[in-house]
């Protein structure tokens, strides 16, 4: 939005400057700005990006049916799993770009 008193584009189009309540005009031409994007609540408590920006989460199969797997592959699934590349795209855009998690 033009918060100007007149704005340039709008100087030779008095229709499409429309006056407010306070006195400063208004340009109905250029488009707000885009609302920032929301992180998805679900991602942010599964998933956590890397200071090299890597994406880490739980390893899959680790919570039930525990009886038939190995300790050696119950120990492994302990430790975080890297995201593989196939699905670090959509992680990374649930995530909205984060940072630090």
């Amino acid at each position: 939005m033009c918060h100007a008193s007149v704005p340039e584009h709008c100087a030779r189009r008095p229709a499409a400057i429309q006056r407010v309540a306070l006195g400063a005009a208004v340009c109905l031409h250029t488009p707000p700005p885009m609302p920032k994007m929301k992180s998805h609540s679900g991602s942010k408590k599964r998933f956590k990006k890397t200071a090299t920006g890597k994406l880490r989460g739980h390893a899959a199969y680790s919570s039930h049916i525990l009886e038939k797997k190995s300790p050696k592959r119950k120990r492994k699934m302990r430790k975080p799993a890297e995201i593989s590349p196939q699905d670090s795209k959509r992680v990374n855009h649930l995530l909205a770009g984060r940072k630090g998690a």
